[in-house]
């Protein structure tokens, strides 16, 4: 099935709306956007839905009380193919935001759906604008997998890590030891998200500034004490 130029239209505003908004969209808000009716819209979605490009999911609609309505974010993939270099420059007080958020996430890792929250994150990464950023999300995701692994897995990663010489190796072998550890848990359209994730992480990573590396250890020190 190939993506269509008025697919990739479609898709392209879905992106554009959701970076916004940072929030799934309501496919009837895509359809008046691009000048379409309701239903070419989601018909569309649900084309994109199957090439991997969006995933969907179901929010309380605050109009009719009791109802769900159908959302739209899109994925990785989505976010690859209009990709754009990442920012070098960032604002302080967003990476406390951000770093915040995160911490928020984790907390709620103990009580939620972590599948669900992992997903959640991985639909928020295409809206992130800077590369302290999306690695700040990819340690993010890494750390709410350590927590749904618990147990003797998590001390044992934790204890790796806790033995590794300087920060910098330090979070590669966070990464890599997470990754090895639930790479076989996880579905293979998963995985592969998540090894294209890990592979851009470590290529920004290469390219970060010390102060900006000295961030995200702190954060992973935070995260993992």
């Amino acid at each position: 099935m190939p993506l269509t130029k008025r697919r990739l239209q479609l898709l392209r505003k879905l992106v554009e709306l959701y970076q916004r908004s940072n929030l799934p969209i309501h496919y009837e808000t895509l359809a008046r956007s691009l000048g379409v009716s309701k239903w070419t819209a989601y018909d569309m979605l649900k084309e994109i839905e199957k090439l991997g490009f969006v995933t969907r999911s179901y929010e309380v609609n605050s109009k009719e009380t009791g109802r769900s309505q159908v959302v739209f974010s899109p994925t990785v993939k989505a976010a690859d193919l209009f990709k754009q270099n990442l920012s070098d420059s960032f604002n302080l007080a967003d990476w406390e935001q951000t770093v915040a958020h995160i911490r928020n996430l984790l907390k709620s890792a103990k009580n939620g759906n972590v599948n669900d929250l992992i997903r959640n994150m991985m639909n928020e990464i295409p809206s992130k604008s800077s590369s302290i950023e999306f690695c700040g999300y990819i340690l993010g995701l890494l750390l709410v997998y350590v927590k749904k692994l618990g147990g003797k897995t998590e001390m044992l990663i934790r204890l790796v890590v806790s033995k590794t010489p300087n920060s910098e190796n330090e979070m590669l072998m966070f990464v890599g030891t997470v990754l090895g550890t639930i790479i076989q848990a996880i579905n293979d359209e998963l995985g592969d998200e998540f090894a294209e994730l890990v592979s851009e992480f470590l290529r920004i990573m290469d390219q970060l500034s010390t102060q900006d590396r000295r961030l995200l250890s702190d954060m992973l020190h935070e995260a993992l004490a």
